[in-house]
């Protein structure tokens, strides 16, 4: 059997005939041309070399499928990690309660089956919370790690093509949680959700969390107005001072470790406003800010090293093993463009935050509607479990002009995330250009700048 990872951690276990089953049913479904070629079937055993043959092109098979923002997005394949992730778990189909928290630590609790997907689960906890069907795709569930001070490390946002009940409950560790929280990035669409009484709730939840964890900044002028705000239970008026503040709406990740300016530096990396925030201590111990906007980003990718010398084979693999690593080109000037690399275990959720930033531009930047686009994909999800007809609903666009076309096709790429083993070295050279994930947003620079 062949394990399957995401970010690490194991989500399912299947044999190679799984797997050619999966195959055969998308070239049933999308034709021969559409899906990427299969590794073939052998008579005779296979030896230890054919065996981590046979391994690489699955994983390379796999991540194509992933990355074809139709196959990837199939209810074929999406069904078939899930079901996969419930078996090789063996947790039976059965109901159960389920705890999701909200930004300021109170518990919802939902009764849902272990079998059901991720927005199943969002749209048991947003009923759950009398949250209106327009605004449910203004949110979305994250796992999170519960840390000693009470704040949260962001594992990742749960996709399409996992049990969130499964996920957590298959860490055995009770400091990961699932936990509700706004998944825009655009202070201007605070406005579509402020205008219901829950959708205010979560948002003010949330800010009020984000403030007391020291993500945004707030000098002690603010602190007194806000206090005042939040005595007067102003919860409008108090959002609105903190959409003011630094760092309003950013997501901040552990601290870890990146090449620039320098080798080695430590950095506490935030995503939030179409960028990436840095605050680096240089080897001088002085701190220095800077910040990398989203669209002079021409392309970044996610590789994964394993060292093969950590422990026995057979040992479960631990946290330290799996080295991950985000890399993106940058457009430093006119005519200079650079990598920089960010170490981080966070490295995935980071890639999700940089396609999800840039999803949103697309959309604005066609005249789109943000909120038709999030209507539709819940609507998807409340028709999908009735039929087998996939109803996923890419971030295309709501806009009738003339430029539709050609800028849903642009933004139905963006949906793919390469992660690559390396065994030592990363080096930009070292990857292949299907590795990179090109930015559509890299946008007004002509060829002669480059």
């Amino acid at each position: 059997a062949y394990n399957i990872h995401v970010n690490g951690v194991l989500h399912c276990r299947v044999r190679y005939s799984q797997l050619l089953g999966l195959h055969e049913q998308l070239r049933k479904e999308y034709g021969a041309n559409v899906v990427p070629a299969f590794p073939p079937k052998k008579i005779f055993t296979l030896t230890p070399a054919e065996v981590e043959q046979r391994r690489e092109q699955l994983e390379k098979y796999m991540q194509a499928v992933r990355q074809d923002p139709t196959l990837g997005g199939s209810e074929t394949f999406n069904s078939f990690l899930r079901k996969a992730q419930q078996e090789t778990q063996q947790i039976p189909t059965e109901e159960v309660v389920l705890e999701v928290l909200l930004s300021n630590g109170q518990k919802v609790k939902v009764t849902i089956l272990t079998s059901d997907q991720t927005e199943d689960v969002l749209e048991a906890v947003a009923s759950k919370l009398d949250l209106p069907d327009d605004l449910v795709g203004y949110f979305s569930l994250f796992l999170v790690r519960e840390t000693k001070d009470g704040a949260f490390s962001f594992v990742r946002k749960l996709q399409e093509f996992e049990l969130p009940y499964v996920s957590v409950t298959s860490l055995h560790n009770p400091e990961f949680r699932i936990i509700l929280r706004k998944s825009y990035w655009d202070s201007s669409y605070d406005d579509d959700v402020m205008e219901h009484r829950v959708g205010l709730n979560l948002l003010y939840a949330q800010t009020v969390s984000d403030i007391e964890h020291g993500w945004i900044l707030v000098n002690k002028e603010q602190h007194r107005q806000l206090k005042s705000l939040q005595e007067k239970v102003s919860k409008k008026e108090f959002i609105r001072l903190a959409q003011t503040l630094k760092y309003y709406g950013y997501l901040k990740f552990d601290p870890c470790i990146t090449d620039f300016p320098e080798k080695g530096c430590h950095v506490i990396v935030s995503a939030g406003n179409n960028e990436l925030n840095f605050q680096v201590r240089l080897p001088s111990e002085q701190i220095k800010e800077g910040s990398f906007k989203v669209t002079r980003m021409r392309c970044w990718r996610v590789t994964s090293s394993v060292p093969m010398s950590n422990g026995p084979s057979g040992s479960s693999p631990g946290k330290s093993e799996v080295k991950l690593e985000l890399a993106f080109e940058y457009l430093m000037s006119k005519d200079r463009l650079q990598w920089v690399t960010i170490t981080s275990p966070q490295a995935i959720m980071l890639s999700i935050c940089l396609q999800s930033m840039v999803d949103e531009l697309m959309v604005k930047k066609s005249g789109g509607s943000i909120r038709k686009m999030f209507r539709r994909r819940v609507n998807g999800a409340l028709r999908r479990s009735d039929s087998q007809q996939a109803v996923k609903s890419p971030p295309l666009l709501d806009s009738p002009d003339a430029s539709r076309e050609p800028m849903a096709k642009l933004s139905s790429k963006l949906t793919s995330v390469s992660l690559r083993g390396i065994s030592h070295s990363s080096s930009a050279n070292d990857v292949g250009a299907n590795d990179f994930h090109g930015n559509y947003a890299f946008e007004g620079i002509g060829d002669e700048d480059l």
